[in-house]
């Protein structure tokens, strides 16, 4: 709008006030009071949607009777991937592992939920402790879980010591089919991409974006003009990295993003609040254990965990891309709304 900053609304906090204003301002004008009303977040818009259900309950009223989370992420100390925190390593092992399986890439052949399993119980166990120990591991302690990290990801047992037990995300990506000369993705480890070069750091794209930012674009721009007849020259923003940068949380100075506690009170406050996640588990941007921990650290008073619903998906963060996921997420959100709505 004219006279308007948009960077002075590019951040948490301005983020959710003006969605969460227009929501109020729509619902007034449209005299929509006493309907239903749901919410619906993919990736960051899940972010979005856990502080919106507090933001519109203390400062509207309004109160939701459902929010569907779309590999979500309310506590980013489960994804950032740095020196001082360990808990990524951990929570990202089972989507790597079932990354490798879907590959080809293990001797380990199972049924993929069996393994994962295996791998989440290592992960919070054995896997755990040995990070927490750091320096105090034996040198016997520390040969098992690198034998049990190589038979989980795929990856040598020399690329792991390298990397002092701990694989980063990227190195993961790069790494994993490395003798096949591709890569894997992040949104997706299902795709596979091709870099120039086989020595760099980091995938030069991820493949799952490859793949679907032209037939979206395409299909974008032919619906407003041919179906919905909005004519305008104005350029469709397919992915905007605004979120990114220079995107402002100057809210959590010197601590991570997380909007949990904001869903715990809302859930608290509206205990009729209901709660759907969906999870897919070739998702390595916000991986199904990272949600799962961050759910059962959320200190939902026993009473409320069942408003709780997770599904889970054989794809990626897109989930509803591959069509028998596209299936089940139908039927899980249209059941998920259905009991969510009030008797």
């Amino acid at each position: 709008m004219e006279g308007q900053k948009p960077k002075e609304w590019h951040g948490f906090k301005k983020d959710i006030q003006s969605v969460g204003d227009f929501i109020r301002l729509y619902t007034t004008r449209y005299g929509r009071w006493l309907s239903p009303k749901f919410l619906i977040g993919e990736s960051y818009g899940t972010t979005r949607a856990a502080g919106l259900a507090g933001y519109l309950q203390e400062r509207h009223g309004l109160y939701l009777n459902g929010v569907m989370l779309i590999s979500s992420v309310l506590d980013f100390t489960t994804l950032d991937f740095n020196l001082n925190n360990d808990l990524p390593y951990i929570l990202f092992l089972p989507s790597y592992a079932a990354t490798a399986w879907y590959h080809r890439a293990l001797r380990l052949r199972r049924p993929l939920q069996r393994l994962l399993a295996e791998v989440e119980q290592f992960a919070l166990g054995e896997y755990a402790a040995a990070l927490l120990k750091g320096d105090r591991l034996t040198r016997r302690e520390r040969d098992g879980v690198v034998e049990k990290l190589a038979r989980y990801t795929g990856l040598s047992s020399a690329f792991i010591l390298h990397s002092n037990l701990r694989v980063n995300d990227q190195h993961f990506f790069k790494e994993l089919l490395r003798e096949r000369n591709r890569t894997v993705g992040r949104l997706d480890s299902r795709f596979t991409g091709r870099d120039r070069l086989g020595v760099t750091e980091h995938p030069e794209y991820d493949p799952l974006l490859a793949n679907v930012m032209g037939p979206y674009a395409a299909a974008f721009y032919d619906y407003v003009r041919a179906e919905l007849k909005f004519e305008s020259d104005l350029p469709y923003e397919i992915l905007n990295w605004t979120f990114v940068n220079p995107w402002s949380f100057a809210e959590f100075e010197n601590q991570y993003v997380n909007v949990g506690e904001t869903l715990r009170k809302a859930l608290t406050t509206n205990p009729h609040l209901k709660i759907f996640v969906a999870n897919g588990y070739y998702d390595l941007g916000t991986p199904y254990f990272a949600s799962e921990y961050t759910f059962n650290h959320l200190g939902l008073d026993e009473s409320l965990r069942g408003n709780v619903t997770m599904g889970y998906y054989e794809a990626g963060h897109m989930m509803y891309i591959h069509t028998p996921s596209l299936a089940e997420i139908k039927h899980d959100l249209v059941e998920f709304i259905r009991g969510a709505m009030p008797s």
